[in-house]
């Protein structure tokens, strides 16, 4: 017989989980509507975002076991976090939100390519063709930054720099995959630290203009907080749910991007994108099977 989840804590699951999607969905209209540059944008944020987590852990008495906790495994994941920013900053500054978020919805396909070759652990069939698809909307998204003058447009770079990231990210979902007990909070504090001394070195921080500072301020605060609020609403709801209801930030962001900031997506973006959201949803759902078939329960889900 099947357990059903009390609806209580299933609802705040769902809420908790949605409002970090809102959140996080945010990132490309705060980067696009500052005139700080890139880096200026990653010190501050970082500031922001590792100020208010370190004060969520110390409220909720974490910070010491976070820092008993802290290895190798978080070591990395706070590493793989940095080199993701330092990528993600600038691929919003180069390229559209649209074309960011939707190769970003490519990472749970990479994510599988890599446990597969890090971790030998065989995709699913169905996996593997939501993975391909996916690739080939990755290429339509990138496609239409392509301009007659080259490949080397500040387009093509920061779809490059978008996809970096997203390796970036996937690489962090194997690490929790291979590692589930390694921490969150404090590597994610981590990641933005590590990245404050090249903001120092390559960007003009002291120069920020003031108007800029409460929009970097409060980046860095809504990131802590989707930080905080993903894990606590996942830990409510199913792992595929939880997938299903995160896919909500890749079309959410070109939405509030194109209402806030008029960014239309190229025809390309919403091809590709579409193409991506298709197999996502796809590799979420229950195989199909035929009257009087077994259906294979957990067939097709990807990490």
């Amino acid at each position: 017989m099947t357990l059903k989840a009390d609806p209580a804590t299933h609802a705040t699951g769902v809420t908790l989980v949605a409002v970090s999607v809102l959140f996080f969905s945010l990132a490309g209209i705060f980067t696009r509507s500052v005139e700080a540059g890139s880096w200026e944008v990653i010190f501050w944020r970082g500031i922001a975002a590792a100020g208010f987590a370190l004060v969520f852990m110390i409220l909720r008495g974490t910070l010491m076991s976070e820092i008993r906790g802290f290895g190798r495994a978080e070591m990395l994941v706070a590493l793989l976090g940095a080199s993701g920013t330092a990528a993600f900053i600038p691929a919003l500054k180069l390229s559209s939100v649209a074309n960011v978020a939707l190769i970003y919805a490519a990472a749970p396909f990479l994510a599988a390519g890599l446990a597969w070759l890090i971790m030998s652990e065989m995709p699913a069939r169905r996996t593997v063709i939501a993975s391909a698809i996916a690739f080939i909307g990755v290429l339509m998204t990138i496609s239409g930054s392509l301009q007659s003058a080259g490949l080397l447009t500040t387009g093509v770079l920061g779809d490059t720099l978008a996809l970096w990231m997203t390796l970036m990210m996937a690489a962090m979902m194997v690490v929790y995959r291979k590692r589930p007990e390694t921490k969150v909070m404090l590597p994610a504090v981590m990641s933005s630290v590590l990245l404050l001394p090249l903001g120092l070195v390559f960007g003009d921080v002291t120069e920020t203009q003031s108007s800029d500072m409460p929009l970097l301020i409060l980046f860095g605060a809504s990131f802590a907080v989707a930080a905080v609020l993903l894990p606590e609403g996942a830990r409510r709801l199913p792992a595929a749910e939880t997938a299903l209801l995160s896919m909500l930030e890749t079309p959410l962001a070109p939405v509030l991007a194109w209402l806030i900031l008029f960014e239309l997506p190229t025809l390309q973006a919403v091809a590709g994108g579409m193409l991506i959201l298709g197999a996502a949803a796809w590799s979420q759902t229950p195989a199909w099977s035929w009257p009087g078939q077994r259906r294979k329960g957990g067939q097709g889900t990807p990490l």
